[in-house]
């Protein structure tokens, strides 16, 4: 059984499995595209329509679609369609659930075990969010990696004999990263990370059809704002998005507005988009100076590549800015195709380890002789490691005995190397606690904070403390960040080994509701 690798992307979604010859390479969907918009309609209750279809659909019914859930993994924002309340997680899973089943019909295999990836700077919330979504899916999800990883896999398997120090600028539809990596011998290992999910290409559409609809109403001032229209407005967004496309080919492009019956013609040149979205690229460029200042502080002085990743690198201002700022000359390496067919890899390999450390040789064997690996290429597939480092900090609540002011105190730091373990001991305030709350918060802004309010909440419980006990009793607080990510928390009173286990939740979704949903859109017919 194949294993596929996705990249579930905020605009387009892709999958890829290893073919019969060991390349990875990417399944095109029923209707014949590499990519599929990531975009949901809900044509009725039991019929969801996933794709190119469903984007078309966003003019002529926008109250029954849904676009761009990937900004909202791991918060508790669902969506009402048809009188039933989505969750980011289940709006996920129906697109997993389409490229799935559109892997399924091209290769004539049920698609089960795959690794999904998400953004660098994703935390430990949209992870999980993003692992439940694929369960949602009835899908296995072997791991959780990186984008910037993934990407990075691909490029070492086409550079095999070159160890190399890379950049990975990765601007996708709806989020940017930046991360730095090390590639010795086939080995990965991510010095440090950086970025912003509410900034993505999707940004620099909303800032042309912002423009093309002040355009329209400086034409026609007693007509309607053709945004504040929900039929008017997906049209205008598409043509931003195909405008943004054109000129990223040509000099100049125009482009026809209609609304309430009347009709604009405007005329953009590249120049005056890059100018109209500068203030964009700046942010992903002051984002990059950023991780290769924290890069510096870990040893790394020079890059042999810049590797840029992501559909919205195929703008020319990403590139020629990334050499006059930082006299880097970056590659375009495959640039929609490359974080699923690094995944696909990656699934390929970790199933291949992972049968060996199940005691079942003659499988990886099998699975290998399949993809046409030399014994050489084996060895080190077996031996390959990934390391890789915490994307945000990780802290609990904490309170001061005499003040009675809130503070974080933070367990794991954005940037520490993973998996992370730490263990340390917390005291109670008052005597005759019969209860802590335990509050698990993880960093909200770019940079680690102390206070409350710049943390978000990620998980929190009540653990019992045994009657009478003086202030200062110790609870022991253990923080677990694997390798993926994904972060799980035990607070455990010494003197009666209670225990409190804290598991990630956000948006509501425990396993059990997992369960539900996913038996419930089973019996969705999802196209």
């Amino acid at each position: 059984m194949a294993v596929h690798g996705i990249d579930l992307g905020t605009t387009y979604s892709c999958i890829a499995y290893v073919d019969d010859v060991g390349r990875p390479t990417v399944l095109r969907n029923l209707e014949g595209a590499d990519t599929t918009p990531s975009v949901v309609f809900f044509e009725s209750p039991g019929n969801v329509v996933v794709g190119a279809t469903a984007k078309d659909s966003a003019v002529l019914h926008p109250d029954l679609v849904v676009s761009r859930v990937k900004r909202d993994m791991g918060q508790d924002t669902p969506r009402v369609r048809h009188g039933r309340p989505y969750t980011p997680e289940e709006i996920s899973a129906f697109i997993l659930r389409k490229l799935a089943d559109d892997a399924a019909t091209a290769t004539g295999e049920t698609v089960e075990e795959v690794v999904i990836t998400v953004p660098a700077y994703f935390g430990a919330a949209e992870r999980d969010a993003t692992r439940k979504a694929g369960q949602i899916a009835g899908l296995q999800v072997i791991d959780i990696i990186s984008e910037p990883i993934a990407a990075a896999i691909t490029y070492g398997v086409l550079n095999p004999d070159q160890d190399r120090t890379i950049l990975v600028y990765d601007l996708g539809g709806g989020t940017f990263d930046t991360t730095v990596m090390r590639i010795e011998g086939g080995d990965i290992e991510v010095v440090c990370t950086d970025g912003d999910h509410e900034l993505g290409g999707a940004d620099w559409d909303d800032r042309l059809a912002e423009h093309l609809a002040e355009r329209f109403r400086q034409e026609h001032p007693d007509a309607g704002d053709p945004l504040l229209d929900k039929h008017s407005e997906q049209q205008l967004r598409r043509d931003a998005e195909d405008l943004k496309k054109t000129l990223s080919t040509r000099a100049q492009h125009t482009v026809r507005v209609m609304h309430e019956g009347r009709v604009s013609t405007v005329e953009l040149t590249r120049a005056a988009f890059e100018e109209l979205t500068r203030d964009l690229l700046d942010r992903t460029i002051e984002i990059t100076r950023r991780t290769m200042e924290t890069a510096a502080g870990k040893g790394v002085s020079s890059y042999d590549h810049v590797v840029l990743v992501g559909g919205s690198t195929k703008m020319p201002t990403v590139t020629e800015t990334l050499q006059k700022e930082f006299q880097l000359t970056p590659r375009l390496q495959d640039p929609d195709l490359a974080v699923a067919k690094g995944a696909a890899l990656y699934a390929f390999e970790e199933t291949y380890r992972r049968l060996l450390r199940a005691g079942e040789p003659a499988k990886a064997q099998e699975i290998a002789a399949r993809a046409g690996l030399t014994a050489e290429q084996q060895e080190q597939i077996a031996g390959r490691t990934i390391k890789t480092v915490a994307s945000r900090a990780f802290g609990i609540v904490v309170t001061d005995k005499e003040s009675r002011r809130r503070s974080v105190e933070h367990l794991v730091h954005a940037n520490d190397a993973l998996p992370a373990g730490v263990t340390q001991d917390f005291y109670t305030i008052d005597a005759g606690q019969t209860g802590v709350t335990v509050e698990v918060v993880e960093q909200a802004g770019t940079v680690e904070s102390d206070d409350p309010e710049d943390n978000g909440l990620i998980a929190e419980g009540v653990l019992k403390i045994p009657p009478g006990k003086p202030a200062g009793w110790p609870i022991e607080v253990t923080f677990a960040l694997d390798a993926s990510g994904l972060l799980q928390v035990t607070a455990r009173e010494r003197e009666t080994g209670e225990e409190l286990e804290l598991r990630i939740q956000i948006g509501g979704m425990s396993e059990e509701d997992v369960a539900e949903s996913r038996a419930a859109l089973s019996r969705v017919q999802v196209s």
